[in-house]
């Protein structure tokens, strides 16, 4: 291509075609156009706040006289505004209401009180003023509970339930105190509901249970004991998109009644975008009409919300300031005492960094919920869509909460137990269904469910067995004891009996108080019996030490115990005389406690490769252990002046290596591989076929580092800082060199 095609329109450029290339380019990015309700906050069409009381009773709100209300409008200001703190609310400057919404000198308690008497434009506009540092600076005092926790999404596209059993268990071990499955085949929800309480109550004691289907199914499924919350009783933000679905703010706070009075935990969902994607939004701004959803929420008597974007979270991610917008949402439901769910359960963006910019705030801040369902299975095994982080993002969330020192609600769990826990799971599960009539596994079927990465793992199976498992559960009645019945009568006294407290524990009714959470004791956390107490530094929650040593035990941490393994020194070394000989010299610890390289190949097997590459070339090589230094380029240059050649190689356990001649300066050398976990086999058969020709006087094409992009200091840096402290330790000033032999090392 010319520089005439180019400046004709033609073909980009490399790096504009290299940029081209990237995830975030999937992302869709749209201009602000309030017309369309495509705007973040601060839409010119938002209401001015205000609000006018005659007699006791709202008579105008936010700029609306009482007869031109809507059936939002008029349900907030008959059950959602304290007329005892309005009018100090709504007079006080906005300016200054976000200064005492982030100033941890105000108790969170007085926020409460004055949000509860502002209007939804008066709180939007409040919350617009908030910049990102100060919306987490709020969001640490406001929050409802104050210990924080985390909640899972567990499906399928078989919904098989010897996988979702094994997979609850496997969220549970991880820590989520909320297990969320949903179906593909609505039939199937009693299946689902019956595999996840299995499978929770095996990985973990006191895991809440959802399965997210139509209201009259989800509540008969709470009210036979099978699930314990729901969440998914959508609200909106204007009358237009309410009414399309057959509902009035009226029709949501009778099913609110209906949970309640049920002994259910029940949670609203909202969320900038579902607006604009019904073109509804009637060019208000995102955060205005969440206001509306929030005050309603209040208003009809839930205990949270879900919000933050939810479906819509990519539409609210493609305006400016959206991600700023959704934090915003999250702290509006705690500003009006409700329990946060933070919608982190739609993948938002297919950008890794814009979907970690999105979480990691949220995070640091804390909330009752980090994540509306975060995806403990894989994206293409979640049936809500994929979630913002799924099972491909639980190692990055455990290092994120470790990398900051804070409580995202997960911890590591051991490989062995992860695999105890399946297996005990989906046995479990497949003795249950049997003794109850449901349907027949086989092994071979629990061990695939047991292995299984996903249900694409599982092969064929029958969907039709559980679609007629579905249908004998809800046909024929059977209830949580049926399902601790079973246990019991099949041999599974324990986990039965967990089962049968839980629900014990579900029926005091405790776990019906705002923010409620069991913990593994089945001690309810809520805002009554944990209630958020930030009053700045030194104040709040902050993890005590046993669950910091959670948060901190990933299980990519290596330490030096791991690495030692002791061997006997050989005997000393004395100059060579063959003027074909090269020293190969080795760190102190090689052959005592370090055996392996970072590439992963052993030391033996890196010195046969060296060895071998001199005999290619006509010399022969001797290994040397220096017990002086652990320095390479010494070593190196030791290795030289012992040889016959004066060409010696210097090999660190860690398997950096390098060429030296005996009259070079110490930190010089003829060739170098650096990047020790990148160098193969081949490389190292290079490094000593090259030293042999440098022994023998000639030039060769220098051995290179090979090319990566990866971060490997990252990855390897923990196990290089263990291996140096191995090498160190046997380091002995003045101690003599001894020769080794590779046989010896074997």
């Amino acid at each position: 291509m010319t520089a005439e095609d180019i400046k004709a329109g033609g073909r980009p450029v490399g790096r504009v075609r290299f940029m081209d290339a990237q995830r975030v380019n999937l992302d869709g990015f749209a201009v602000e156009d309030a017309e369309l309700g495509l705007v973040a906050m601060r839409s010119p069409y938002d209401p001015e706040p205000g609000l006018v009381i005659r007699d006791g009773r709202v008579t105008e709100m936010d700029g609306v006289p009482e007869d031109g209300f809507d059936s939002l409008d008029a349900y907030i200001a008959r059950h959602g505004i304290d007329l005892t703190v309005a009018e100090e609310a709504m007079s006080l400057p906005d300016v200054e209401f976000a200064r005492r919404m982030v100033s941890p000198d105000v108790p969170r308690s007085e926020i409460i009180r004055l949000s509860a008497g502002a209007t939804p434009a008066k709180l939007a506009r409040v919350l617009a003023l908030l910049r990102p540092p100060e919306l987490g600076q709020a969001m640490t005092k406001m929050r409802a509970r104050r210990t924080p926790s985390n909640q899972a999404h567990v499906t399928n596209r078989l919904d098989d339930p010897l996988l979702l059993a094994a997979d609850s268990a496997t969220a549970a071990a991880f820590g989520f105190r909320e297990v969320e499955t949903t179906v593909p085949v609505l039939a199937d929800a009693p299946s689902n509901a019956v595999a996840c309480l299995i499978g929770a109550a095996v990985g973990a004691q006191g895991v809440l249970i959802q399965c997210s289907v139509e209201e009259a199914l989800e509540l008969e499924l709470g009210m036979r004991g099978l699930t314990s919350y729901a969440e998914t009783i959508s609200l909106y933000g204007t009358e237009q998109v309410f009414t399309d679905g057959d509902d009035t703010p009226w029709s949501k706070a009778f099913l609110t009644s209906a949970y309640a009075s049920r002994g259910m935990k029940m949670r609203v969902s909202s969320g900038a975008g579902a607006e604009v994607l019904m073109a509804g939004a009637e060019r208000k701004s995102m955060l205005y009409l969440e206001s509306r959803c929030v005050a309603l929420a209040r208003a009809i008597g839930a205990q949270g919300v879900q919000n933050g974007g939810i479906d819509g979270a990519s539409v609210a991610a493609s305006v400016p300031s959206g991600l700023r917008e959704l934090m915003s949402e999250n702290l509006m439901a705690m500003t009006r005492n409700l329990e946060s769910c933070s919608g982190n359960d739609a993948l938002m963006s297919e950008s890794d960094m814009r979907r970690t910019s999105r979480t990691l705030p949220i995070v640091l801040a804390g909330s009752d919920f980090m994540f509306s369902g975060f995806g403990s299975i894989q994206r293409y095994d979640n049936m809500f869509g994929p979630s913002n982080f799924n099972a491909e993002d639980i190692d990055d969330f455990l290092a994120m909460q470790r990398d900051w020192g804070v409580d995202g609600g997960l911890r590591t769990v051991p490989e062995d137990q992860i695999a105890e826990l399946r297996r005990e799971a989906a046995q479990l599960c497949r003795a249950v269904y049997q003794h109850l009539g449901l349907a027949d596994f086989t092994d071979e079927h629990v061990e695939r469910a047991v292995d299984a990465a996903g249900s694409k793992d599982l092969g064929e199976t029958d969907t039709l067995a559980v679609v007629a498992a579905a249908h004998a559960i809800r046909d024929g009645g059977i209830t949580v004891v049926d399902v601790v019945a079973a246990l019991d009568e099949t041999g599974y006294e324990s986990v039965a009996e967990r089962i049968l407290v839980m629900t014990a524990a579900r029926l005091a009714g405790d776990y019906l108080q705002t923010s409620a959470i069991f913990d593994e004791e089945l001690r309810v956390l809520s805002l009554v019996t944990d209630p958020n107490d930030y009053a700045g530094p030194g104040t709040g929650f902050e993890p005590g030490p046993q669950r910091q040593a959670e948060i901190d035990a990933i299980r990519q941490a290596r330490g030096v115990a791991l690495l030692a393994v002791a061997a006997p020194a050989g005997p000393g070394a004395a100059p060579g005389q063959d003027p074909r000989e090269v020293v190969i010299g080795v760190s102190p610890a090689v052959g005592r406690d370090v055996w392996r390289c970072l590439s992963g190949m052993t030391v033996t097997d890196v010195l046969a490769e060296l060895l071998a590459g001199l005999e290619e070339e006509g010399c022969t090589g001797r290994v040397v252990r220096f017990n002086d230094t652990v320095d390479l380029g010494r070593i190196g240059l030791a290795a030289a002046r012992l040889a016959g050649s004066g060409i010696g190689i210097g090999l660190q356990g860690k398997g950096t290596a390098l060429i030296h001649r005996r009259d070079l300066a110490p930190l010089a050398n003829l060739e170098l591989y650096s990047v020790a976990p990148a160098v193969t086999p081949e490389l190292y058969r290079l490094l000593g076929a090259n030293a042999a020709r440098h022994a023998k006087g000639g030039t060769p094409d220098p051995a290179r580092n090979p090319y990566t992009d990866e971060a490997i200091e990252a990855r390897y840096h923990t196990t290089v800082i263990a291996l140096m402290a191995l090498e160190r330790a046997w380091v002995k000033p003045g101690a003599p060199p001894e020769e080794l032999s590779l046989e010896g090392l074997r």
